[in-house]
């Protein structure tokens, strides 16, 4: 009996931790969009998060969008990890980054079977992409104050 009440406790602890980790990456994207849609807000055209959103839109196919964004994630980290003072310091620029690892599974695993899901994955993962681009923008120095 104590086996059954230890296994109800776990499961019921990784209920309460992905809903926690949903809810968290939903709020901190939230948070964020308004920064990265202001008319301030200057997205690196070296990458390409915000022609894939636009594409997103519209009923393109999904693989080259998603090609599109790895592309721009391997950017990223590789700036993060090279590059003087753009580290992922931040618990939420971690949590951020392990958003995209998740919504990158959740688009491979549902991209035949669920199309929508897989189109909400990748704006997802764009949206990610963005606020990352967008404090790197901000730790670089190319914002221009107003």
């Amino acid at each position: 009996m104590s086996m059954l009440a230890s296994l109800l406790i776990i499961a019921f602890s990784l209920v309460l931790l992905v809903y926690w980790f949903r809810y968290s990456c939903i709020l901190l994207l939230r948070n964020h969009s308004e920064l990265v849609d202001s008319p301030r807000a200057i997205v690196d055209n070296r990458f390409r998060v915000v022609e894939v959103q636009e594409r997103l839109r519209t009923a393109e196919p999904l693989d080259p969008l998603h090609a599109s964004l790895q592309r721009d994630y391997q950017v990223l980290i590789y700036l993060f990890e090279h590059a003087a003072g753009l580290e992922l310091a931040a618990f939420e620029d971690r949590l951020l980054v392990i958003d995209y690892k998740v919504m990158q599974w959740w688009y491979r695993l549902t991209k035949t079977a669920a199309p929508d899901q897989a189109r909400r994955a990748l704006t997802e993962m764009a949206s990610v992409l963005a606020i990352l681009v967008g404090k790197i923008d901000q730790r670089a120095g190319l914002y221009n104050e107003v």
